[in-house]
């Protein structure tokens, strides 16, 4: 049987990674499209790097003039203009092409929990998501009128070892340790879905050169749910502390800093619970495997094995100083 033939744009990524290392696992002959050949996370043993802009599509049609690919996942898309240049890049070349989108694309706030595939696809807080939405449009359309192969995958808050799953990463972290109060989003009690990359690639892997996902979207994310509480206090139990959580409204946060305020009302402030039911119906063998307090040891773990990575972000820092001064309740 001859071994899938899949060319990712990127691959080295938080969740891209672990795709790559998965596919290749499964004897997928896996190919990446990279700008440069060194990179924070290098390309894994086995994969094929072709060195090629995506930005500048005739230099890539030129690195890749020899090749057509069962399948293209572009996991750097972020524009109609990238994904247009794709269309015309790749049709006729590929069985196949993921494009990757974002499940902060559905309704925000959603009308119902959980959320599915049919959910509506609407962010007024969060341009990011406006334009994965334009993104979703323009291939969609393509499909409709011409068959261009599209699958749509939507990943929720996915993290690797190397990822604090807080705005201001390693900064929050280091304010634990130095017993100082930290920004929680709300009142803390909304419910989060975060996945570990591991868990994210059992379902990815599993779409790769399925007919039956053609024309289709699927979000792939953890079953579970935990409070935002919860995420703060398990990764401070990682820590070796006891947290100081403050807790600030996120139109709070919006009014000292747009850029935070709107990934919080576009994104996290809301509950996200997702039924995977689809991608399951696909992908039997996919499931959440890893639960979040295990992956909060991972990443605790690995910036103590990495501290040259404990970098703390001074503006980030002064923010917080001043919303915690704000928000922190008074004694009566």
């Amino acid at each position: 049987m001859t071994a899938l033939k899949v060319l990712f744009i990127g691959g080295t990524g938080i969740i891209s990674s672990a795709c790559a290392r998965l596919a290749l696992e499964r004897g997928v002959d896996l190919h990446l499209l990279k700008r440069s050949a060194t990179s924070a996370r290098p390309a894994p043993p086995g994969a094929v790097v072709h060195l090629g802009d995506i930005r500048r599509p005739d230099t890539v049609r030129e690195v890749l003039r020899e090749h057509e690919f069962d399948v293209v996942v572009n996991w750097v898309a972020f524009t109609r203009e990238h994904v247009a240049a794709d269309v015309k890049l790749f049709s006729g070349r590929t069985n196949q092409y993921v494009f990757i989108s974002s499940a902060s694309a559905y309704q925000t706030p959603p009308a119902r929990l959980p959320v599915t595939e049919s959910t509506p696809l609407r962010n007024p807080y969060w341009a990011y998501s406006r334009r994965k939405i334009e993104c979703e449009e323009l291939l969609t359309a393509e499909y409709r009128e011409t068959g261009f192969p599209v699958t749509v995958v939507r990943p929720s808050h996915t993290y690797d070892p190397t990822m604090v799953p807080f705005d201001g990463g390693w900064t929050v972290i280091d304010r634990m340790r130095r017993g100082k109060g930290v920004v929680v989003p709300g009142d803390g009690t909304s419910l989060w879905t975060i996945t570990h990359h591991a868990d994210f690639a059992r379902g990815f892997v599993g779409l790769l050169g399925r007919h039956e996902a053609i024309g289709e979207a699927f979000h792939i994310t953890s079953d579970e749910s935990p409070t935002w509480n919860h995420i703060y206090t398990a990764m401070a139990r990682a820590a070796g502390v006891t947290p100081d959580l403050v807790h600030v409204p996120s139109d709070a946060v919006m009014a000292v800093d747009e850029e935070w305020g709107s990934a919080l009302l576009g994104d996290k402030a809301n509950s996200m619970v997702f039924d995977n039911s689809k991608i399951r119906r696909l992908v039997p063998d996919f499931a959440g495997f890893i639960p979040f307090d295990h992956g909060a040891r991972e990443i605790i773990d690995w910036y103590d094995s990495n501290p040259e990575h404990q970098v703390v972000d001074e503006r980030m820092d002064a923010l917080m100083d001043r919303l915690v001064d704000a928000y922190r309740p008074r004694p009566l």
